[in-house]
């Protein structure tokens, strides 16, 4: 039960700073539709909501305001619930990268954990996206809302994925921009979501005892709705490797809001 309560404080502790902002720039709108999800119920397509996504993963920069503003997540403090050894590893101090801040705090920031990400996004009157609403945005190339039947478009991932990390990520402002204004969806980092291990587990690690191995191995092509689909199946095997306190060199995030309801202007 105090684990319990410690983790709302934790994820809770933005409520006030939340009502204090207002909406951020550098996002952009999305319009809903549906697609079929490699992953879901007998290959059907699941419709996706209108949204609003940040243009860009959430830089060094960025998340160093984010620790300054609120201590907890320095990396000296956030305690092993919420965020593992690697917890921003990369920066030399708790509060920013040092030395290479000039190369890195346009970068996206990585080694975050689940945890940290959503607080982050929280804290700025945001939230995660979901699995669905990042794969329907990732569907576009730069002149088609869905680009899931060129070949050419599923290379670009293929390309990115048989890279190895650089020293140096390049700035989140140089990636690539797709069809909606949202850059580096394909091709700069992984990006967490916020119900990453919904597809092949249904626990929040593979300790849980109902599950089927199989699906970490081959197979997990089981129940896809494409499986020569092998660049969608890496990204959810990936999130489906871990845990909400993993945090990974080549794993960062970026933020989504709701579309506000229209409201009907009184006669």
């Amino acid at each position: 039960m105090r684990r319990l309560l410690t983790i709302l404080l934790m994820l809770g502790a933005c409520s006030i700073a939340q009502a204090q902002k207002g909406t951020p720039a550098n996002m952009v709108h999305v319009k809903g539709g549906t697609f079929v999800p490699l992953y879901g119920s007998n290959n059907q397509s699941v419709s996706v909501q209108d949204f609003i996504m940040d243009k860009y993963p959430v830089t060094n920069a960025q998340y160093e305001a984010f620790v300054a503003e609120y201590p907890k997540w320095k990396k000296s403090e956030v305690k092993a619930l919420f965020a593992d050894a690697g917890y921003l590893k990369h920066w030399s101090s708790d509060l920013g990268v040092g030395t290479n801040s000039d190369k890195l705090k346009d970068s996206p920031v990585i080694n975050v954990s689940w945890f940290a990400a959503k607080a982050y996004c929280e804290c700025q009157g945001k939230r995660l996206p979901t699995v669905n609403e990042w794969e329907f945005a990732a569907l576009a190339s730069e002149t088609k809302k869905d680009a899931s039947s060129e070949p050419s478009f599923y290379q670009r991932s293929l390309d990115w994925y048989s890279q190895p990390n650089p020293k140096y990520l390049p700035p989140v402002q140089n990636a690539f921009k797709n069809y909606y204004g949202l850059y580096g969806m394909i091709g700069l980092v992984w990006e967490w979501t916020s119900d990453f291990n919904s597809a092949l587990i249904v626990g929040e690690s593979r300790q849980n005892a109902s599950l089927d191995r199989q699906l970490f191995c081959g197979a997990g092509s089981t129940g896809a709705s494409d499986v020569k689909n092998y660049v969608a199946f890496m990204r959810y095997a990936f999130r489906s490797s871990l845990k909400a306190n993993y945090t990974v060199a080549n794993l960062g995030f970026r933020c989504v809001q709701d579309v506000p309801a229209k409201t009907t202007a009184k006669k």
